[in-house]
Order: structure tokens, then sequence, then C-alpha cells
């Protein structure tokens, strides 16, 4: 798969009747889940590991986008197709401190 919609349309045809049963509640209780195991793998600096949850956090934020019926190609082009979305600057340029 070589773009985000790609995947996220891979993940509707797996998962997407799925997932539309849960609904978008029980689905982000699913991917905050996923977050908290990418962090313990983070931590515990096991690189197979941390594979793996990357993985399981973009299919769910991928689900999640497509219960909003959002897509995230689109989104992240928006966002950040123009470089850092506060300073429009790439590498971005704004103060160390300031968010991004």
């Amino acid at each position: 798969m070589k773009e985000f919609r790609e995947f996220q349309d891979f993940i509707r045809a797996t998962f997407g009747a799925k997932d539309a049963r849960r609904g978008i509640d029980g689905t982000f209780m699913w991917f905050m889940e996923e977050i908290g195991e990418l962090a313990t793998a983070l931590r515990t600096g096991d690189r197979d590991e941390q594979i793996l949850e990357f993985a399981d956090v973009l299919a769910w934020l991928a689900t999640l986008a497509n219960i909003a019926n959002v897509d995230l190609e689109e989104a992240i082009r928006r966002k950040y197709g123009s470089g850092c979305p506060e300073c429009r600057r790439i590498p971005c340029a704004c103060a160390p401190q300031e968010k991004p």
C-alpha cells in the first residue's frame, strides 16, 4: 500500500461492517488502548513490539476516520501540505518551546 487512502480503504474493506456496529465511542476506546500498548512498547525498547504497535495505532486511527467519514489523506494534505501548520516552513522554524 502506497498511500494513506489505500490503507484506509483496506481497513474499511476488511473491518468496516464490524467497526460500524461498534460505533465511534467503542472504537475510540480500542484506539486509546492501542496508544497505551504503543507507549509500553516504546518504554520497554522492544523493537519488534514497537513496530507492531505502530501498525495497530495506525489501523485504529484509520478505523476512526472511516467511522467519522474523514479521508486521512485529505486531512494530512490540508493540515501539513504546506509544511509546518504554524510557520508554513520545511523544516519548521517555530521556536523550540512552541507546538508543533
